[in-house]
C-alpha cells in the first residue's frame, strides 16, 4: 500500500441512504454515499459490457470475499460454489445477482480520471558494496528518528543509526518504490522478498519530477517531468542529485515479508493481494472495498485503445480522492512500470452492487 495510500480506517458498514428523485426522463434511483452519488443503470448503459473476458475477474473477487464488503456475505458463497465456466456464464452470474449504479459526483458530473500504479521488482543485496549503496530502511522505534525530514534521514548522525533491511543501486529506484508504497527485491541466492510499506516520516511528499520543474531543470508541458526524464537528469547530474532528492522530505519505511508465489501481489488497503488488471484503488468513501466495478477507460498512449472492463475496488491512497476515481493496479515489473506511468485516461465509473 504506497504511502500516498496510508493504511485507511475500516470502512462504514452502513449501507447508504436511498432515494427516488424524479428526473425529467424516467425517476431512477440514487443512493448517497460519502464523496459520490450513485445512480441506478440499465446493463446495456455499460460501453462495452459483454465484450470483456469476465470470467477473469473471479480470481481478483473471490480475494476480495476473504473480506467481504457490507451485505456481499451471501454472494460471496455462492461465488465460491459456483465458478463460472466460461466468460458467459461469469456475465450471467453478475447479472443475475449485482445491479450497476453509476458514480457521479455529487454535483452529477460523470467524468472522472483514471492514472496507474505498480510494484517495483528490483536486485537487492544484504550488505552493501560498491554497487548496492541505497538502503532499504525499517521504521525506527524513535519518534524523533521516525518523523525526521529525507534529508536528515539520510545523513550523519542518524543515518548509521537506523536498520537497513537491504541495500538497492539506484537512489531514484528508491523513491519509485517508496511512492508505489511496496515492492519485490531479488537476493544475491535468488530468492525473492517482499518489502511492504512499513509507515513513513509524516512529512508531505513532493515527486521528483514536480521538484525538477521547481530547479527550472523541467519546462516541458504538465509542469512536472516525467519519470524517463528524471532518471536521465539523474544521470547527468550525479553532483546534484542530493539537491533534487532532499526536496522530497517524505520518507517511506518498510518491512519485510516472504515471497513464497511470485505471482501474488502485493496487499492493498483491503488487506487482501492485488490481481495486476484486476484491481483497482478508489476512494473508500465514495466505492466500498470488495464492490466490483466497471471501468469505461482507455489504454495509456500511444495505444489509446478503449479500456473496458471489470475491476475490484481493492486499495485506497490519499491521492485517490472524489467520486469518479481510480488507480489501476498493472503488476510488476518493467511493462508495468511503463504502463502505470504513462496512464492519466479520462474515465467513467460504475459500481455493481448486490440487488
Amino acid at each position: 500500500m504506497p504511502p500516498d495510500r496510508p493504511k485507511p480506517a475500516a470502512p462504514s458498514t452502513q449501507a447508504p441512504a436511498t432515494t427516488t428523485p424524479a428526473a425529467p426522463d424516467r425517476p431512477r434511483a440514487v443512493m448517497q454515499r460519502g464523496h459520490a452519488r450513485w445512480v441506478a443503470a440499465d446493463w446495456n448503459e455499460l460501453p462495452g459490457w459483454g465484450e470483456d473476458h469476465a470470467s477473469e475477474l473471479w480470481p481478483a473477487l473471490l480475494r476480495g470475499c476473504a473480506r467481504p464488503a457490507p451485505g456481499w456475505a451471501e454472494l460471496c458463497a455462492r461465488a465460491l460454489l459456483t465458478p463460472p465456466a466460461d466468460d458467459a456464464e461469469a456475465a450471467i452470474w453478475l447479472m443475475q445477482h449485482l445491479q450497476p449504479w453509476q458514480v457521479q459526483a455529487p454535483d452529477g458530473e460523470t467524468q472522472g480520471l483514471m492514472t496507474g500504479y505498480f510494484e517495483p521488482a528490483l536486485e537487492a543485496r544484504r550488505k552493501p558494496d560498491a554497487s548496492f549503496r541505497v538502503p532499504l530502511l525499517a521504521a525506527p522505534q524513535d519518534p524523533k528518528q521516525r518523523l525526521a525530514t529525507r534529508q536528515q534521514i539520510e545523513s550523519e548522525p542518524l543515518r548509521s543509526k537506523l536498520r537497513p533491511l537491504a541495500w538497492i543501486e539506484d537512489p531514484i529506484d528508491l523513491q519509485v518504490l517508496q511512492i508505489q508504497g511496496s515492492g519485490r527485491i531479488r537476493l544475491a541466492d535468488g530468492e525473492w522478498r517482499r518489502v511492504a510499506f512499513g509507515g513513513h516520516n509524516e512529512q508531505l511528499l513532493k515527486p521528483l519530477g514536480i521538484a525538477l520543474a521547481e530547479m527550472g531543470e523541467w519546462r516541458g508541458e504538465g509542469g512536472a517531468a516525467p519519470r524517463a526524464y528524471v532518471r536521465e537528469w539523474a544521470q547527468r547530474n550525479p553532483q546534484r542529485l542530493n539537491e533534487l532528492l532532499w526536496r522530497n522530505p517524505r520518507y517511506v519505511f518498510f518491512s519485510e515479508e516472504a515471497l513464497p508465489d511470485p505471482s501474488v501481489g502485493p496487499r492493498g488497503g483491503q488487506g487482501v493481494p492485488l490481481t495486476p488488471g484486476r484491481s483497482v484503488a478508489v476512494d473508500k468513501e465514495s466505492v466500498p472495498y470488495g464492490t466490483p466495478v466497471w471501468l469505461d477507460s482507455r489504454e495509456p498512449p500511444p495505444g489509446n485503445a478503449p479500456l473496458r472492463r471489470l475491476a475490484m475496488a481493492q486499495d485506497t491512497g490519499s491521492a485517490i480522492v472524489g467520486a469518479v476515481r481510480v488507480d489501476y493496479f498493472w503488476g510488476w515489473g518493467e511493462l508495468a512500470e511503463a504502463q502505470a506511468s504513462k496512464t492519466k485516461q479520462p474515465l467513467r465509473l460504475w459500481v455493481l452492487w448486490p440487488r
